[in-house]
């Protein structure tokens, strides 16, 4: 990814980071704070320059039991901003600055870097779009997942979503537009399910009245 960044210097704010996922999420495992940390702090540790990361860890957060809903509204911020075409995200103040529990964090991360550093054995910048439109796709997959995130009342089927929001960031990351076009595919099946079911409810509710 180094190579590609440097021969297209355009792509290089996609880089989002200082090198692949697993070693950025590492890294924050090693520095994150004991009690507690904030978006803001978050922010300022990935230098403002990554909306792929702080997508994947507040994805990472959504999937955690308990604060799934604050995480879910959290993702509303970037994902708007991605489809803008902002150059970075922000937050308001009130939330940037709202604690988080760094241990669910960190437990969480340390369940995903196995798998994540399994994957990336074959994650590469490839099948490339313009910078732009892959972070509008990535925005209104993220904004839709987001949804169901916070539409879905069972935490365990909360993960499914987070689970996608987590490839989409990864893709986005590392630059690889094969990953991205698997998981626009998962948001298309996932939003399809969910439509198909809660017609299917609305449809039983009519039929009984």
């Amino acid at each position: 990814m180094t190579n590609t960044a440097a021969a297209n210097p355009d792509r290089s704010a996609n880089a989002d980071a200082r090198g692949p996922a697993s070693e950025i999420l590492q890294d924050l495992l090693r520095d994150l704070p004991p009690d507690h940390f904030t978006l803001a702090w978050l922010s300022k540790y990935l230098h403002r320059g990554s909306f792929g990361v702080i997508v994947l860890i507040l994805a990472l957060i959504a999937m955690m039991p308990g604060i799934s809903y604050v995480a879910g509204l959290l993702l509303l911020a970037p994902a708007i901003e991605m489809i803008a075409g902002r150059s970075a995200p922000t937050f308001p103040r009130r939330i940037a600055d709202r604690p988080l529990p760094s241990h669910q964090l960190a437990a969480m991360v340390r369940r995903v870097l196995p798998s994540l550093t399994y994957v990336e054995r074959v994650i590469r910048p490839r099948w490339q779009l313009p910078l732009g439109a892959t972070k509008r796709l990535v925005g209104v997959a993220v904004l839709l997942l987001t949804a169901l995130l916070l539409l879905t009342p069972l935490p365990l089927i909360q993960v499914v979503p987070g689970l996608v929001i987590v490839v989409l960031s990864v893709a986005y990351v590392e630059d690889d537009g094969l990953l991205l076009w698997f998981g626009l595919l998962a948001t298309l099946i996932l939003v399809g399910v969910s439509a198909t079911a809660l017609w299917g409810m609305i449809s039983a509710v009519g039929a009984l009245f």
